[in-house]
């Protein structure tokens, strides 16, 4: 029944993406402030701790939003090009965009793959971790929809680079670091493991804010961007200095024949109970996972160490 994990392609750099940064800057200044990073890796996050380092992210595009000039990436006519070569596909469809920020975090970022996509089950009506756990147990590869990346560089900092591992967790990672400024890393990080790399300036330990914290340009003609934490100011830094990267997600399918042909073909919680419950009685197991147990992170995290997310060679200590 399993169906073996295959690891992506190696990704494909590009180079002189963006023809007028003006109007990256136009989007970052316009859609200001932004907030830390949460997610799924942090359940029970209080917003008020002072546990969050300063990684701060917004969406451009994505469910309702679509802010104003988010179209020169959305409909970067290279980068479509460059996914409908890496995956030999005829149907790409953005659906995801947003923007990372990041300065002071002399620690790596986690080391992840992308949350995965499965016909019927996204993270808007399935935990997390129970759609990471469907991914690396093998047993729902006919219903993921294949997600094309695309990783844009706004400007070169200190430090600031990202690990990949283009040949599966148990090779050494490539690395892209340096000369990173509008450039594009293009190909699948829904199968590929990546990590951020420590972000200067390197001057003492990580600064941690609270979940509450916004950075916004300064608005003082310093041309200075700021945190404030609580109403204090917490950091300022050129936005030189601070690390850009910009994520662009898509939907891919070989053809519009095919999209059509699996669209009505998805997954209830009911079927996911099956799946896997047949292949735990094929391991011989007495586990079983049940679907009412869904939200419950004792039940998820049974089930998760039965088909356990590899640990890629040359992980690096996460300031999360």
């Amino acid at each position: 029944m399993r169906t073996t994990f295959r690891y992506p392609d190696p990704p494909i750099l590009l180079e002189n993406v963006i023809g007028d940064l003006g109007d990256v800057l136009g989007l970052l200044e316009r859609n200001a402030p932004y907030t830390p990073l949460g997610g799924w890796f942090r359940p029970g996050h209080d917003g008020d701790e002072t546990m969050s380092p300063m990684w701060f992210q917004k969406t451009w595009m994505g469910g309702e939003c679509d802010v104003e000039g988010s179209s020169v990436f959305v409909k970067h006519e290279r980068v479509i090009e460059t996914v409908k070569q890496f995956y030999d596909a005829e149907v790409v469809i953005p659906h995801t965009l947003f923007v990372n920020l990041m300065v002071g975090i002399p620690e790596c970022g986690p080391v992840h793959t992308d949350n995965p996509l499965f016909r019927g089950r996204t993270r808007m009506n399935t935990p997390m971790q129970l759609l990471r756990t469907m991914l690396w147990s093998g047993l729902f590869a006919e219903w993921a929809t294949a997600q094309a990346t695309s990783i844009w560089w706004m400007n070169d900092v200190d430090g600031g680079g990202i690990a990949y591992w283009p040949e599966g967790p148990d090779k050494p990672p490539a690395r892209h670091v340096g000369a990173m400024a509008n450039t594009s890393i293009v190909g699948d990080n829904h199968g590929m493991f990546h990590q951020v790399e420590p972000v200067g300036p390197f001057d003492g330990e990580t600064q941690l804010v609270s979940q509450v914290a916004e950075l916004a340009p300064a608005n003082d003609g310093s041309g200075d961007w700021a945190v404030t934490d609580h109403g204090v100011e917490s950091l300022r830094a050129p936005l030189d200095d601070i690390r850009v990267s910009v994520l662009w997600k898509a939907d891919v399918f070989p053809t519009e024949e095919e999209r059509l042909r699996v669209e009505a073909d998805t997954l209830s919680f009911e079927d996911v109970a099956r799946i896997f419950n047949e292949d735990l009685a094929e391991q011989g197991l007495d586990f079983r996972f049940d679907a009412k147990k869904v939200d419950d992170l004792e039940h998820a995290a049974e089930l998760a160490e039965i088909y356990p997310q590899p640990i890629p060679v040359g992980t690096r200590k996460s300031a999360f």
